[in-house]
């Protein structure tokens, strides 16, 4: 255990570093916390996909990239034990940044071309309720690198690679108008 968290040690000493390198934006909370999402604005390079609400997502149509803060996400991850109570971490942190990723899509200068947000995860329980779809990426060699991309942080996460073999990668993509319907009232409500 003392090993995971001197890697979350230095991953969080070179975080700063990535986050000026990699174009991603924090969205503020409304209490002027950090949400759990970093984001920034990309190009769609999958094959076509059409959303349950009918939004048709193409190539090069322009779309907000949710990253997840890892190492803020692990580093809260690692003091709970049990499966479930982790489980409900990740759903609880990522349904309370919601409200807050939705006022950031709608009062960006883009909002008007950027079709809906997509992420890309190998989680794939619970993100339903949150109002996600899920789309498996159609690149094997796309696919392999993401996932290999994925490994150190499932290794400082779980204990078995049993568990990293069986889950499935998957875009998650929401539309911009079930985003808002879901969630731009909650923060613009209260």
């Amino acid at each position: 255990m003392s090993l995971r968290l001197t890697i979350i040690w230095i991953w969080k000493l070179f975080d700063p570093l990535f986050y000026l390198c990699s174009r991603l934006h924090y969205i503020t909370e409304e209490n002027r916390k950090k949400s759990i999402f970093r984001v920034r604005i990309t190009k769609y390079k999958g094959q076509n996909l059409i959303l349950s609400d009918g939004t048709k997502i193409y190539k090069n149509d322009l779309l907000l990239k949710i990253h997840l803060h890892n190492v803020r996400l692990l580093n809260e991850y690692v003091k709970i034990k049990n499966d479930l109570n982790r489980a409900r971490l990740i759903y609880k942190l990522v349904l309370s940044s919601m409200p807050s990723l939705a006022n950031y899509l709608k009062l960006h200068p883009e909002e008007c071309r950027i079709k809906g947000i997509i992420g890309i995860t190998t989680i794939n329980k619970g993100v339903k309720p949150l109002g996600f779809e899920c789309f498996p990426p159609s690149n094997r060699m796309y696919k392999r690198m993401k996932k290999l991309g994925q490994l150190p942080i499932f290794l400082l996460s779980s204990s078995s690679l049993k568990d990293f073999k069986k889950n499935k990668l998957n875009y998650l993509c929401m539309s911009k108008e079930r985003l808002y319907e879901r969630y731009y009232q909650k923060y613009a409500g209260k």
